[in-house]
């Protein structure tokens, strides 16, 4: 068996919109990626791709499924050949060993020693805020920066006091193991022979503005400090933690996700700081790298969120050498639906200086003139080239070939190989001589695995997902607290979300449209959402659904609306709990993997039945 957490650290790198793309032609739609779905026919786009959630979704048969499920079913492979293909293509080796009950254990205690550091991280924050409050000196320094109280509490600005141990204040247990393990304390080697416990402890972050970072899903994962007047060094980050890699994150990505979508592009910078003006600014669509070169890890997040990045950098040297450092690791993700481009300030200018001299407009057009990914990687590979000579040519011709190489297959890559050559003087066939092209081998889907189980099967299982009859009153009411309360969406997970989008007509399509509209146009009123439904589908069947839904009142006078929606769910999941084993007993003998499964659904069952049994929480 493979490792969970392996499982886990894969799909986190696996960019599902990538893997699905391969197979289907996708277009955006609001927040999420529209095509048709390649599991049964279709005329209308009803496939969806979540970036953000790392899910597929059908709403015509609906199949749904994370990346290693989608390989599965398109190309006929089996769970283990899955995770390999996945795991090539982001250059993990799959562990080979059977996990043992203690490698679990292991594993379910490193997930509980995360959640307990990003309770002392988030505790950290709460500290450095009040911090910030008794601090005239750190206040003024934040106005001086053209920094409003509202942006400051928006991105949970803080400050830590000068002196060794501050956080002592916050922390009454000084000498918590935690507090050094989040990378908040910096404890030295005791000497030798002498007693470990006698260490001197003191903050890693003294007289800095706090910058917390958070994770994609808004929780405290480290900070980052900046000193107010001189000293070095300028930023100071967390250190690696089991809850923070700096190649990996990136600073703002939590607070830019509304305005990603309203700008339709990213900025990434190179400051906190910057990061912060820019949103005081009007630019709250800017993210920043965590003092580390722009990694392929990052990028491949970025583009969860949008189709369009623009890396800024100074002009200097400097600079150039970071936009080559962005440059090799956009490249393997740089698709044609995609844009990447570059932009390359004045030398006497940060983002947040221009946007102050010379304002959002000049800023703006400014950003619309970057340069674009295809003419930077001509650039770069034509650096220090003398293309007037033959030497030259060959030159830059060697310079390009790996950056070239890096780009993924399609109509930029063939365009750029044409350009190359003739800026290399050469014929497009002597150039692929010269580079010993040759056409890829592309493996052709197989077909559905004939071994799998029959609930394994992508006909079974879709049949096997569809609830049995008699959920209309549990489904009404779902449909009629998110009608009335559409952020209550946000608050569910990937499987909440497949659960309600996979029921049949109308009932599917309801909660689709209402997740299309709350990332298109945010929470409208219940009315409104119900007119769309109708625009949507004149018919009878979803008339009548609006009908019921309008007619029902909830039974209490004052209701919790999410927990009441999280009890309907509970309540849907636990009929289809029942009707998968159902479906497994009636097979007869089950499988070994079958039989774990049926245990796991059982111990499912009577963890949502005693969930249901006991009163909504307030």
């Amino acid at each position: 068996m493979i490792p969970p957490a392996f499982l886990a650290d894969l799909l986190a790198r696996v960019d599902i919109v990538e893997v699905v793309g391969r197979h289907v032609q996708l277009k955006r739609g609001g927040a999420n990626f529209m095509g048709l779905c390649p599991f049964h026919g279709e005329k209308s786009p009803s496939f969806s791709v979540s970036p953000a959630k790392q899910f597929y979704h059908c709403f015509g048969c609906g199949a749904h499924g994370n990346a290693i499920g989608f390989l599965m079913e398109q190309s006929g492979l089996g769970f283990l050949d899955a995770v390999r293909d996945l795991a090539q293509q982001v250059g993990m080796t799959v562990p080979q060993d059977d996990v043992t009950p203690e490698e679990r254990a292991q594993a379910a205690r490193l997930k509980e020693r995360q959640g307990t550091l990003t309770d002392t991280l988030a505790r950290a924050a709460r500290h450095y805020r009040a911090q910030l409050k008794a601090s005239p000196r750190a206040i003024d320094y934040l106005k001086r920066r053209g920094l409003s109280g509202e942006i400051a509490a928006r991105f949970g600005l803080g400050y830590a006091p000068d002196g060794w141990r501050p956080l002592a204040n916050g922390f009454p247990q000084y000498d918590d193991p935690l507090l050094e393990e989040s990378g908040l304390v910096i404890a030295p080697e005791a000497p030798e022979g002498a007693d470990p416990a006698q260490r001197k402890r003191y903050d890693r972050f003294r007289d800095r503005v706090m910058f917390p970072i958070r994770s994609v899903q808004g929780e405290v994962i480290g900070f980052g400090g900046r000193v107010l007047d001189r000293g070095e060094p300028k930023y100071l980050n967390s250190p690696e933690t089991p809850v923070f890699s700096k190649g990996r994150e990136l600073y703002g990505l939590y607070e830019a996700r509304q305005a990603l979508r309203q700008h339709g592009f990213v900025l990434v910078v190179e400051g906190y700081m910057d990061v912060v003006a820019l949103a005081q600014l009007g630019f709250a669509n800017a993210v920043a790298t965590l003092g580390t070169a722009c990694t392929a890890e990052h990028v491949q997040k970025l583009f969860r969120f949008t189709d369009s990045v623009v890396f800024s950098f100074d002009g200097d040297a400097a600079g150039r050498r970071a936009a080559t450092r962005a440059l090799e690791a956009a490249l393997p993700h740089a698709r044609d639906t995609r844009s990447v481009r570059f932009l390359f300030l004045p030398a006497e200018h940060d983002p947040d200086s221009y946007v102050r001299a010379h304002g959002a407009e000049a800023f703006a057009r400014f950003v619309d003139a970057a340069v674009p990914l295809s003419r930077q990687l001509l650039d770069s590979a034509a650096e220090g080239c003398d293309t007037a000579t033959p030497e030259g040519r060959a030159h830059l011709l060697a310079n390009a070939r790996p950056l070239w190489t890096a780009l993924p297959d399609g109509a930029l890559k063939a365009q750029l190989f044409d350009e190359l050559a003739t800026r290399g003087g050469l014929q497009r066939d002597d150039l692929r001589r010269l580079w010993q092209l040759e056409g890829a081998d592309r493996r052709p889907a197989g077909p559905a695995r004939a071994d799998a189980p029959p609930w394994a099967r992508p006909a079974a299982g879709r049949a096997r997902r569809q609830l049995v009859q008699g959920t209309a009153t549990l489904l009404d009411r779902a449909l009629w607290i998110l009608l009335h309360d559409p952020l209550a969406w946000d608050h569910l997970d990937g499987d909440d979300h497949a659960l309600l989008a996979e029921q049949a007509v109308p009932y599917g399509a309801a909660f689709a449209l209402i997740e299309r509209r709350l990332h298109d146009a945010g929470p409208e009123a219940a009315g409104t959402l119900l007119a769309a439904l109708r625009e949507q589908d004149p018919g009878p069947a979803t008339g009548a659904l609006a009908g019921r839904v309008e007619a029902f009142v909830p039974p209490l006078p004052e209701i919790d609306l999410k927990a009441e929606l999280r009890r309907v769910l509970d309540g849907l999941e636990l009929q289809a709990v029942n009707e998968e084993l159902k479906d497994m007993f009636e097979v007869g003998s089950l499988s070994e993997d079958a039989s774990r499964r049926s245990r796991e659904l059982i111990a499912l069952r009577a963890r949502l039945k005693g969930r249901l049994g006991a009163p909504a929480a307030a």
